[in-house]
C-alpha cells in the first residue's frame, strides 16, 4: 500500500468560501445596470428577534396592501384613493378625498402619514394586534410609524372579494 498523498488535486479549484461568493455577487451587481423593482421586496424570517412583525393571515388583503404601498410608494394618489377608499363612496366624496390629499394646505403631511401607515401594517412592524376575522374585516391596532407613542387603528372590510377602508 502506498503512502496517500497530502496534496490537493491539481484539476479540481480550491473551495470558494461563502464571503469570497457574496464578495463576488456583490461586485457583479455593482457593476450591473440598476433595475428598479416594482413590486415590495419580501424576506422570510430567520426567527425571532427584537421587532416582531404581525401580518395578516388573509391572501387577499395581503395583496391589496401590497398594491396599496406600491402606488404610495409610486406617488400614484388617484390609483391609491380608487383602490382605497370604500365602495359606497359617492364619485363626489371619491374626488373631494383626493382633493384633500393632494392640495390641501396639510396634504403632504396627510399624504405622507396615510401610506406609512398602510407600508405598516404590510409589513406588520408595530402591530399589536388584529382585530376581526380576516375574511370579511380586519382591524389593525398599532403604533404610528411616523408619530412616537401615537396608537392607531385602521379598519378593512371586503365586500364582493374586495376589501377596502372601512368608511
Amino acid at each position: 500500500m502506498g503512502k496517500k498523498s497530502r496534496k490537493q488535486n491539481r484539476t479540481q479549484p480550491p473551495p470558494v468560501s461563502t464571503l469570497q461568493q457574496n464578495t463576488a455577487t456583490m461586485a457583479l451587481h455593482a457593476n450591473s445596470s440598476p433595475q428598479q423593482s416594482v413590486t415590495p421586496v419580501f424576506y422570510p424570517s430567520d426567527g425571532p428577534s427584537d421587532v416582531e412583525l404581525l401580518q395578516t393571515k388573509s391572501a387577499s388583503l395581503q395583496a391589496k396592501l401590497d398594491l396599496l404601498t406600491k402606488l404610495g410608494m409610486e406617488n400614484n394618489r388617484a390609483g391609491f384613493v380608487k383602490e382605497f377608499v370604500p365602495l359606497d363612496l359617492s364619485e363626489m366624496e371619491v374626488n373631494l378625498y383626493l382633493q384633500d390629499l393632494t392640495t390641501a394646505l396639510e396634504a403632504e403631511g396627510q399624504w405622507t402619514n396615510l401610506i406609512s401607515e398602510i407600508a405598516a401594517i404590510r409589513c406588520g412592524k408595530k402591530v399589536d394586534r388584529i382585530e376581526g376575522d380576516q375574511i370579511t374585516k380586519a382591524i389593525f391596532h398599532f403604533e404610528h410609524p411616523l408619530l412616537h407613542k401615537c396608537d392607531r387603528e385602521v379598519a378593512f372590510c371586503c365586500n364582493s372579494g374586495e376589501w377596502r377602508a372601512e368608511g
